[in-house]
C-alpha cells in the first residue's frame, strides 16, 4: 500500500509519477465510424484538450474506452499513443492509469506488462467475474494477490459491480487487499460514499490537506465529488470529465479551498448534467463531445448508435452546465 515517487515493484525499479489529488478521466476510445478501427490522431487530440483543461491525470482502457469491445494489441497502441501525446504536448509529469483486466491471472499480469513497457504508470483492475459461480471471496484474494506479486505497474482495485456480474467487493475486502504493497488504491464505481469513507479512513487515504498512506481513494462518478472531498477520498475517475472536465475541476477546486457552498451549488449543476451522459452511456458520451467539440463519433458494434433525437436531447439536457464549462 505504500506509495512513492521511486518505485521498486517486482523487480522493476522506476520513477514513477505520482497519482496527485483531482480528477482524472476514463478516456473514451475514438474509432473511424466506418471501419471500426482505431483513430489514433483523434485519440490524441483528446488526451491533450482534457490535459489543458486541467485533469490530474488519464485512465485509458477503462469502460468508457471500451476496452472490451478492444484488442490486447490495440489497448497497447491507445495507452502508448495518449502517452506520446501528453508528452508532446508538455504534460510530461501527467500520469497514466491503464485498465488491464483479462479473465485469467496469466492474461491480466502479461497486459500489466505490456501497459508499462506502453508507458502506462498504474493499472486498474476489475475482479474476475466469468465464472461468477466460482467467484468468491477467496477466489478474488487469490487473483489480485497473484497478479500483484507479479505486476510491474502498482494496481488501483476497480469496484464496478455493474461490469462484472453483481460482484460487489465490500469494504472488510478492499481494506485486507490494500496491505499488499503493490494495491495502492480503489475506484468506488458502486458510489458507495460509506465504502469509501471506511477505506479511506483504515488506508489513511490521500487528501488534497494530507499526504496519508499515498493510498487513493477515488470515487467513481463526478456526480459525488463533494460527497467524496467529505468522505476522505483523494480524487474521481468519472466517464462526465471526458466532456465537461472544467467544471468536474472546479468543484473539486472549490471545495479544496473552503468555498463549501460555492462547491456544493455547482456540483448540484453536474450532477443534474451528468445524468444526461450517465443514461445514454458511451454512446451518449461521445455524441456529446461531438455536438460541443466537433469530435467523437460512435462506439463499437454491437453497441447501438443513438438516433438524431436522442443526440439533439443530450445536448439539450448539458446545455446548462456546458454554458458554465465554456465559462471557465
Amino acid at each position: 500500500m505504500t506509495v512513492s515517487h521511486v518505485t521498486e515493484a517486482n523487480g522493476h525499479t522506476t520513477t514513477r509519477r505520482p497519482l496527485p489529488c483531482g480528477i482524472y478521466a476514463p478516456t473514451m476510445t475514438f474509432f473511424d465510424p466506418e471501419t471500426e478501427e482505431l483513430d489514433i490522431p483523434t485519440i490524441k487530440k483528446h488526451a491533450e484538450r482534457l490535459a489543458r483543461d486541467g485533469l490530474a491525470g488519464l485512465v485509458t482502457m477503462g469502460s468508457n474506452g471500451e476496452a472490451i469491445h478492444c484488442t490486447r494489441e490495440e489497448k497497447v497502441a491507445v495507452t502508448r499513443a495518449t502517452r506520446e501525446a501528453l508528452d508532446a504536448a508538455g504534460f510530461i509529469n501527467m500520469p497514466i492509469i491503464v485498465g488491464a483486466t483479462e479473465g485469467s491471472v496469466k492474461g491480466t499480469i502479461e497486459l500489466c506488462k505490456q501497459s508499462a513497457a506502453a508507458g502506462g504508470d498504474y493499472v486498474l483492475i476489475l475482479p474476475p467475474s466469468y465464472f461468477r459461480a466460482q467467484i468468491d471471496e477467496e477466489a478474488i484474494v487469490g487473483y489480485f494477490t497473484a497478479v500483484a506479486d507479479e505486476s510491474p505497474l502498482p494496481i488501483v482495485l476497480y469496484n464496478y459491480p455493474g461490469a462484472v456480474a453483481g460482484i460487489d467487493m465490500d469494504s472488510d475486502l478492499l481494506i485486507k487487499l490494500a496491505k499488499h504493497p503493490n494495491i495502492i488504491g480503489t475506484k468506488f464505481t458502486c458510489g458507495s460514499t460509506g465504502k469509501l469513507t471506511r477505506v479511506a479512513l483504515a488506508t489513511n487515504a490521500k487528501t488534497p490537506t494530507s499526504e496519508g498512506s499515498g493510498y487513493m481513494a477515488f470515487g467513481g462518478i463526478c456526480d459525488f465529488t463533494v460527497q467524496t472531498l467529505v468522505s476522505g477520498g483523494s480524487g474521481i475517475i468519472a466517464g462526465g470529465a471526458n466532456v465537461m472536465p472544467k467544471v468536474c475541476v472546479k468543484v473539486w477546486n472549490l471545495y479544496v479551498e473552503g468555498k463549501t457552498e460555492e462547491a456544493i451549488a455547482l456540483q448540484k449543476a453536474l450532477s443534474r448534467g451528468d445524468w444526461y451522459l450517465t443514461k445514454a452511456a458511451i454512446a451518449g458520451t461521445k455524441q456529446a463531445i461531438q455536438s460541443y467539440f466537433g469530435y467523437g463519433g460512435y462506439p463499437r458494434r454491437p453497441l447501438k448508435r443513438l438516433d438524431q433525437a436522442k443526440v439533439e436531447a443530450i445536448a439539450e439536457g448539458i446545455r446548462d452546465v456546458m454554458e458554465i464549462e465554456k465559462s471557465l
